[in-house]
C-alpha cells in the first residue's frame, strides 16, 4: 500500500469538498519572558507580534485548499471584527463562503494563545457555545443544502460552540455524498447516517464507556462505534501511537505514527481530516485515506501552531520513507522535492558533486568534511557521458548506477542524484544547498558554482585534499605503470 500513495496523491486532481462546522478565529501572541511581574508570581510576556490564523472548520477548509481541492465553506460568525476578519482570510484562500452565515447574537470564537521561546503560556478563549437561535438555524440549513450541490464530499469539524445542531446535521443525511465527521461529546447517535468518524483515543473512551487500554479495548470500543452508528468505517486516532482503521467489512489496520519531533499538536486534527477527505473525495480507499493522513498529521505537529501542507511536502515525506526503505539515489526533480522538505524543518543541505569514478580515501574525507558542514549531505555524480568529456575514452571505470550505489552505501551520504550537464549550475539552482564542497586544490575562485550559491545566499567550504591519490593515479597503478 505505502509504495502507491505517491501515485494516488498524484492522481487526486481537484475534488470538490464542503467543509461545514464551527468556525474559529486562531490569534497568536509571540514574545519573549526575561522577569516576573513584581504584582504576582507569573510571568511577563514582551510581546513581539500577533498572528492570526484560521482554526477549526476554517482550518479544514483552508488546508484542503492548500491541498489542491476546490472548497466550500459552512457556518457561522459574529457580525464582528474577527468575523470580518475570518471571512476575508477565507476568500483570500479562494474558499466560497456562500454557505456562512453572519449571526449578531455571538460573537465570533476567538482562541488567544500566549507564546513565549515556542512554548505556550497561556490560551484564552472567547466564545459562546450555546446552539444557534432558530432563524439562524433555519438560514444556515438553507444555505448548507444548496452547497451541497455538485461536491464530492462533506466534512464535518464538530468543537462543540453549537453550530452543529440537530437540524443542521439533518441536511447531510439520506443523501449519497459521503459524510465524514470529526465528533465532539458523549452521545455520538446525532451522527448516524454518517459515512464514517474520526475521534481520538479519548473521544472514542469517552462515547463508548469503554476505558481504552490497549489495542483490544482500542477494538472493542471502535467495533462498538462502527456498528451502532451503522458507519462505513471509523478511524480513532491514537497520537504517538498513530492510528487503528476498522472498517464495515472488518479489515482493520493499525498504522504506526509519522512525527518525528512532537513540536505542536495544535490543529492536527484538522490536518488529519483534511487530508482524509482530500483522498477519500479523490475516490482513494479508507486505507490510502488513512495512511496518507497520518503521513499529513506527522507533518503537522512538527509545525508551530494551525498551519497547512501541500502535496509537495506529503510526496517529500513519502519519498523519505521510500529512501529510508529502498536506498538513497533519486532522479533531480524527485530529490528536489525531498530536500524542500528537511529545508522545511530547519535543516542545512550541504552539496558536493564529482565523477567519484573508483571511490579512494581522497573521496571518503572530502565526504566525511562535508558531513561536517550541515544537517544533509547530498553527492551529484557525473553521467557516464559526462565523465568521458571530462576524462577522455576508457572512463569511467564503473557505470554511474554502480558509482551511485557505492556512494549511497556510505553513512555519510544521504542522497545521490546523476546529472548530465558539463556543470552542476542547474542542480544548485534545483537545489539552493547552503554549502558547496568542493577541494581545496580549486582554490574558492576557481570552484565552480560559487556566484550561484553565494547569490542564493549559501557559502563554499573547501575540503582538505589527500596529496597523490586520484582515480587517475590509481587506474594507473592498476595498469602497471
Amino acid at each position: 500500500m505505502t509504495t502507491s500513495l505517491p501515485r494516488i496523491l498524484r492522481s487526486i486532481g481537484a475534488p470538490r469538498v464542503l467543509v461545514a462546522g464551527d468556525l474559529i478565529l486562531d490569534q497568536y501572541v509571540l514574545g519573549s519572558v526575561e522577569r516576573v511581574s513584581p504584582e504576582a508570581p507569573i510571568q511577563v510576556l514582551a510581546v513581539r507580534e500577533e498572528q492570526y490564523r484560521l482554526g477549526g472548520a476554517a482550518n479544514v477548509a483552508n488546508n484542503l485548499v492548500k491541498l489542491g481541492a476546490r472548497v466550500r465553506c459552512g457556518g457561522v460568525v459574529g457580525a464582528d471584527a474577527d468575523g470580518r476578519r475570518m471571512l476575508a482570510e477565507l476568500k483570500t484562500s479562494g474558499i466560497d463562503v456562500s454557505a456562512v452565515v453572519r449571526d449578531r447574537s455571538r460573537p465570533t470564537p476567538l482562541k488567544t494563545r500566549m507564546i513565549a521561546h515556542h512554548q505556550h503560556m497561556l490560551r484564552v478563549d472567547r466564545e459562546r457555545t450555546h446552539p444557534l437561535a432558530a432563524a439562524v438555524e433555519t438560514q444556515l440549513a438553507r444555505r448548507l443544502r444548496k452547497a451541497m450541490k455538485g461536491v464530492d464530499l462533506v466534512l464535518l469539524s464538530d468543537y462543540a460552540k453549537g453550530t452543529l445542531t440537530e437540524r443542521v446535521l439533518s441536511v447531510f443525511r439520506g443523501g449519497r455524498i459521503p459524510v465524514i465527521v470529526d465528533p465532539k461529546g458523549r452521545d455520538y447517535r446525532r451522527y448516524r447516517g454518517a459515512t464514517a468518524i474520526t475521534p481520538n483515543e479519548g473521544e472514542a473512551s469517552l462515547a463508548t464507556g469503554i476505558p481504552i487500554r490497549d489495542e483490544d479495548t482500542l477494538r472493542q470500543a471502535a467495533r462498538r462505534l462502527l456498528e451502532e452508528l451503522s458507519l462505513r468505517f471509523i478511524l480513532i486516532t491514537r497520537g504517538e501511537r498513530g492510528m487503528y482503521l476498522l472498517e464495515w467489512n472488518g479489515t482493520e489496520v493499525m498504522i504506526p505514527s509519522e512525527a518525528r519531533e512532537v513540536y505542536d499538536v495544535t490543529g492536527a486534527g484538522d490536518t488529519v481530516l483534511a487530508a482524509l477527505g482530500l483522498v477519500l473525495a479523490g475516490g482513494g480507499s479508507p486505507e490510502a485515506a488513512a495512511r496518507l493522513a497520518n503521513t499529513a498529521g506527522g507533518l503537522k505537529v512538527e509545525k508551530l501552531g494551525t498551519a497547512t501542507l501541500t502535496r509537495e511536502e506529503i510526496l517529500a515525506r513519502l519519498a523519505e520513507h521510500h529512501r529510508e526503505a529502498d536506498g538513497k539515489v533519486y532522479p533531480a526533480k524527485a530529490l528536489a522535492r525531498i530536500i524542500e522538505g528537511h529545508r522545511t524543518r530547519g535543516e542545512s543541505i550541504v552539496f558536493t558533486n564529482g565523477c567519484f569514478d573508483l571511490l579512494h580515501p581522497g573521496h571518503i574525507r572530502s565526504i566525511r568534511f562535508a558531513r561536517t558542514q550541515g544537517d544533509v549531505v547530498v553527492v551529484a555524480i557525473n553521467s557516464d557521458a559526462g565523465v568521458r568529456r571530462l576524462k577522455g575514452a576508457g572512463r569511467p571505470i564503473l557505470p554511474a548506477a554502480e558509482r551511485a550505489e557505492m556512494l549511497a552505501a556510505l553513512e555519510d551520504v544521504d542522497y545521490v542524484t546523476v546529472f548530465d550537464d558539463p556543470t552542476p549550475l542547474r542542480l544548485l539552482r534545483l537545489f539552493k544547498p547552503d554549502v558547496l564542497v568542493k577541494g581545496d586544490a580549486y582554490g574558492a575562485a576557481g570552484v565552480v558554482g560559487r556566484e550561484v550559491i553565494e547569490r542564493q545566499g549559501g557559502r563554499v567550504a573547501l575540503a582538505p585534499m589527500v596529496q597523490g591519490v586520484s582515480t587517475s593515479s590509481l587506474v594507473k597503478r592498476i595498469r602497471g605503470e
